[in-house]
């Protein structure tokens, strides 16, 4: 039986998360990369048979649609971590939490006074034609002038070895709890790797959740009642909907376990009576949130939810409205919001995109359709999108036509040389590419998790890392390298 041999491993040009060349490892993957080295190829086997027989004792699974059918499946994991040094991570972490700030100070500014766009920053047509600003939200204030509570900011890094924010996901941004369970996954697949005190802990999210959600509440000094609304069992990230919930100890509801009275109050329907509800973390998207306010058919949301949350009798989070920032056209502006709001530098780069609403960045987007990624303004998951090299002459046409019919919807960016990462496969170790997606808390104090959603391209030369389109994940590790 062979041993992993990292002489042999081939990062082919990319950045490579664990190995710097053949046969050297970076400093903070030293320890790991020579653990994985003494193994034997059935040794790495028996590793991966018992990441599986875990992850389908703990019940982690995800839902993907085909054909009008849902299937639940088991969540796709790789056993061997990305790991990013220490010092890195306080630098990128100080980025997100200058990015956050901007952005809800941004989302509260287009629900007030609109300063940035008066100010000739960014363009009226942009706000005019966003599908996620709320006419219903204009005025509110809620708590601390926060929208987003939870944000989750999609990372990459190119093969100069600089991390990008690839995109910001502001309205229900899911995957942490999968990045809770790929460390409690890989803490019971290679356990002595977690004696050495280096590598950092992230359990503490639900604790940093929970706190981050009752420091909202309306009614300070009470014990604060907490919810999760769901749309049910049926939605795809129902098991982190539920997981989230057991984890805070506070109870997982729908739409009709909820009501709103005639003091504007929520209140849960328990088997002792009404109770009040004093926050929601809510899972549903703002046009089935409430009835009335929005969507009248929604059979998910709670009528008269949005007079409560206008009234300041219970807090959502994340507030609705928040998902005007989610537009991937509003994202090109995000360095000069940094700039406008805070008056600083962003620490963290954007991606270098061409706006298609422009004409000049229009033709070239569409004379290098063959070479970029064209995305829709507010789509998701990876969908509705065209990656130029990779795709057909038809395709590009299509997309060339979508385009010129509606500029404002798309913008494009270079196709990324994103880094890749050691990945067992097939009993050997290949690159394969991989996205990073922490999640920051905004409450009194800003959190940012310790690493993030670490998601992989599964197929070889894949760029595309959702797990609803064949990708997985791994477990991050930020490791504290001290004086090596």
């Amino acid at each position: 039986m062979s041993k992993v041999n990292w002489q042999n491993y081939a990062c082919n040009g990319f950045y490579d998360e664990l190995i710097a060349a053949p046969g050297r490892p970076r400093a903070e993957a030293k320890m790991l990369c020579e653990y994985l080295a003494q193994l034997e190829s059935h040794e790495l086997a028996e590793h991966k048979a018992a990441a599986e027989v875990a992850i389908q004792a703990m019940g982690i699974t995800f839902t993907v649609y085909t054909e009008g059918n849902m299937i639940d499946r088991a969540w796709p994991f790789d056993i061997v971590p990305r790991i990013i040094p220490l010092h890195e991570w306080q630098k990128t972490a100080a980025g997100l939490k200058q990015r956050v700030k901007a952005l809800n100070l941004f989302i509260d500014d287009l629900y007030h006074e609109q300063r940035i766009v008066k100010e000739g920053i960014l363009p009226a047509e942009v706000l005019a034609q966003s599908v996620n600003f709320r006419p219903q939200c204009v005025g509110v204030t809620p708590p601390r002038r926060v929208w987003a509570h939870i944000c989750g900011s999609d990372l990459v890094r190119d093969k100069d070895g600089t991390l990008y924010v690839l995109e910001d996901n502001l309205r229900v941004p899911s995957g942490v709890s999968y990045m809770l369970e790929n460390r409690n996954v890989t803490k019971r697949v290679l356990p002595e790797l977690f004696a050495t005190g280096r590598i950092q802990p992230l359990d503490d999210y639900p604790v940093q959740l929970y706190d981050m959600l009752a420091s909202m509440s309306p009614r300070p000094g009470e014990d604060p009642q907490i919810v999760v609304l769901t749309p049910g069992i049926y939605n795809s990230a129902y098991f982190e909907h539920s997981y989230l919930a057991q984890q805070m100890g506070v109870e997982l509801v729908e739409g009709p376990d909820l009501v709103v009275l005639d003091d504007d109050c929520v209140y849960m329907r328990t088997v002792d009576g009404l109770r009040r509800v004093d926050v929601i973390y809510r899972r549903i998207d703002d046009m089935f949130l409430d009835p009335e306010a929005f969507n009248p058919e929604s059979m998910l949301g709670v009528p008269g939810l949005m007079r409560a949350w206008r009234n300041g009798k219970v807090a959502l989070a994340n507030a609705p409205g928040a998902g005007v920032a989610d537009d991937k056209v509003i994202y090109a502006f995000v360095p000069e919001i940094i700039r406008f709001y805070l008056s600083e530098e962003p620490l963290l780069p954007n991606v270098p995109s061409y706006l298609c609403m422009f004409e000049q960045d229009r033709d070239h987007v569409l004379a290098n359709l063959d070479k970029l990624v064209v995305k829709p303004a507010n789509e998701s998951g990876g969908y509705g999108m065209l990656v130029g090299p990779h795709a057909t002459a038809a395709e590009r046409a299509r997309f060339a036509e979508l385009i010129k019919a509606n500029p404002r919807n798309y913008m494009a960016q270079p196709t990324l040389a994103l880094s890749t990462s050691p990945t067992l496969c097939q009993h050997e170790m290949e690159p394969r590419h991989v996205d990073l997606r922490p999640f920051i808390l905004s409450g009194e104090q800003t959190y940012v998790t310790m690493g993030g959603l670490t998601r992989v391209a599964l197929t070889k030369g894949s760029l595309v890392v959702n797990s609803s389109q064949g990708g997985g994940s791994k477990d991050t590790w930020i490791v504290d390298v001290g004086g090596n």
